[in-house]
C-alpha cells in the first residue's frame, strides 16, 4: 500500500471525503477509468506504457506541460526504486500526484480572516463561470460559522449580475450594497466598507467585472478598487479569489493566467468539478501558476461548493485503486 493510501484506510477518512468521491465520479469513471485496466495489461515498464499515461493524464485535462514535468519525475522514482511491474506504479502515481500539488509545501487555503476589523474578499472571473453563485455559497459557508456577512454587487456592467446578488442577499437574510447598471464599481465597494463598519459586519464579499476583452481597463478598474480598500480599511483585501468553471478545462487555465497578469489571486474557486470528466484540471492550475484551489463545486445546493482539501480531492479521483487493493 502506498503511502497515500495509508491515509485512507480508516473509516472516519474515506467518509470526510465521500462529497469528493461522487463529486469526482466523472473524471474518476471518464478520463481516468482506464489508468487501471493500461497497468494490468502491460508487460513491463517501458516508454509505449509512459506515452499510454501521458495520454490519459493529458485527457484527464492536467495539461500536457503538467503531464509531461509528471511522468519525467515519475521515470526518475521508477529508476530510483528500481521498479519493474507495472503495477507497482498504481500507488507511485498517486503519491507523485499528491507532491505534485504540494511542491513540498504547506498550502493553507482556509479564508485569511483579518486579525480585527473588517475582513474584504474579492472576487473576479469572466461571466457564465458562477461568480455570483458562488460568493452566495461561501456567503452561507461563512454564516455557518457565526459570521455577519454582507455582498457588495461590483459588477455593475451587468443589471442581471446586480438583481442575481440581491436575490441571494434576501435569500441568505444578507445585507446587499448595490446601486445602478453602469455606476462606478469602486464606488459600490466604498459605500459597502462603509456601511459593513457601521453595521459591525465581520466579512465583506465584493463581486466584480470580468471582461477579459478591454485587460488594461480591468486592470485600471480592479486598481481602483483595490485603492479604495486600502484607503478605507488600512489594508488590501484579505483574499482575492478567482473564480472559473472546471468544465471549460484548459480555456480555463487560460483565463487564470490573464486574471494572474491582471490582479494578484490568492486562490482559486472552481465550480461545476463534479460536472467535468477532466478533473485534473486542478493540477494544471497549481502547477503552472502556483495558485492554490480555495474552494470547489461539487454540486448545486447551496451546501456544495467545499473548501478544497487535496487529499480528499486525490481519493476522489482514485477511490476505486484503494477500494479495489482494501479487496485483494
Amino acid at each position: 500500500m502506498g503511502l497515500f493510501a495509508k491515509l485512507f484506510a480508516g473509516k472516519e477518512r474515506k467518509a470526510k471525503a465521500q462529497k469528493f468521491k461522487i463529486g469526482m465520479e466523472k473524471t474518476r469513471k471518464g478520463s481516468l477509468s482506464s489508468l487501471r485496466q493500461v497497468l494490468l495489461s502491460a508487460n513491463r515498464i517501458d516508454e509505449g506504457l509512459y506515452d499510454k499515461l501521458e495520454e490519459i493524464f493529458v485527457t484527464a485535462d492536467i495539461g500536457l506541460d503538467t503531464a509531461v514535468q509528471f511522468l519525467s519525475e515519475l521515470r526518475k522514482e521508477v529508476k530510483r526504486q528500481n521498479l519493474e511491474k507495472p503495477m507497482d506504479l498504481q500507488n507511485l502515481i498517486v503519491d507523485k500526484l499528491f507532491d505534485l500539488y504540494l511542491k513540498g509545501q504547506i498550502v493553507d487555503t482556509r479564508i485569511p480572516f483579518a486579525s480585527e476589523g473588517l475582513t474584504v474578499l474579492l472576487f473576479v472571473g469572466v461571466n457564465g463561470t458562477g461568480k455570483t453563485t458562488s460568493i452566495a455559497k461561501i456567503a452561507h459557508f461563512l454564516q455557518t460559522q457565526g459570521k455577519r456577512v454582507m455582498l457588495a454587487a461590483g459588477d455593475t456592467f451587468r443589471a442581471g449580475a446586480i438583481e442575481q446578488l440581491r436575490i441571494w442577499g434576501g435569500r441568505l437574510d444578507c445585507p446587499v450594497i448595490a446601486k445602478s447598471e453602469g455606476a462606478d464599481p469602486s464606488s459600490v465597494i466604498f459605500e459597502a466598507i462603509r456601511e459593513a463598519k457601521k453595521t459591525q459586519v465581520d466579512v465583506l464579499l465584493c463581486d466584480t467585472a470580468g471582461r477579459l476583452q478591454n485587460k488594461v481597463n480591468l486592470m485600471k478598474e480592479l486598481d481602483k478598487i483595490h485603492r479604495t480598500i486600502v484607503r478605507e480599511t488600512g489594508t488590501p483585501p484579505s483574499a482575492t479569489y478567482l473564480v472559473i468553471d472546471a468544465t471549460t478545462g484548459q480555456n480555463g487555465l487560460s483565463q487564470a493566467k490573464v486574471f494572474s497578469e491582471v490582479t494578484p489571486i490568492t486562490g482559486i474557486v472552481l465550480t461545476k468539478l463534479d460536472g467535468t470528466a477532466k478533473g485534473g484540471i486542478v493540477l494544471a492550475i497549481r502547477n503552472e501558476l502556483g495558485i492554490p484551489i480555495s474552494f470547489v463545486g461539487l454540486g448545486e445546493k447551496i451546501t456544495d461548493l467545499s473548501p478544497f482539501d487535496i487529499e480528499d480531492y486525490i481519493y476522489g479521483l482514485f477511490a476505486d485503486f484503494f477500494e479495489t487493493e482494501e479487496s485483494r
